[in-house]
């Protein structure tokens, strides 16, 4: 397993949009094969930066949903609210305390 995290900066006026979009799509992006977790992020001094959190079981399914039709909906839509280029790590989680 592994963590994917994603910051998005997005312009004031489309941050409503996204969350409504986030909304509608959040439950077919968990529901992707490999997704184990889904979280949003919204930065507590700047409203304008979001970061995604998800777990995967595999690299492979990761890609596979990055091909997905879903992504590409997804990202199409996503990308235009875009204020600032996007970043993306994949990361193992190394400790994790309950």
């Amino acid at each position: 397993m592994f963590v994917r995290i994603v910051k998005m900066s997005f312009h004031k006026k489309h941050i409503d949009e996204f969350l409504s979009m986030f909304e509608d799509k959040k439950k077919l992006i968990r529901a992707s094969h490999g997704c184990q977790l889904l979280e949003l992020y919204q930065d507590k001094t700047n409203p304008e930066i979001f970061f995604t959190y998800s777990y995967w079981k595999t690299t492979k399914d990761l890609e596979n949903y990055r091909n997905s039709e879903l992504f590409k909906e997804v990202w199409a839509k996503t990308k235009v609210f875009f204020n600032d280029k996007p970043l993306a790590w994949s990361v193992d989680k190394k400790v994790s305390l309950p």
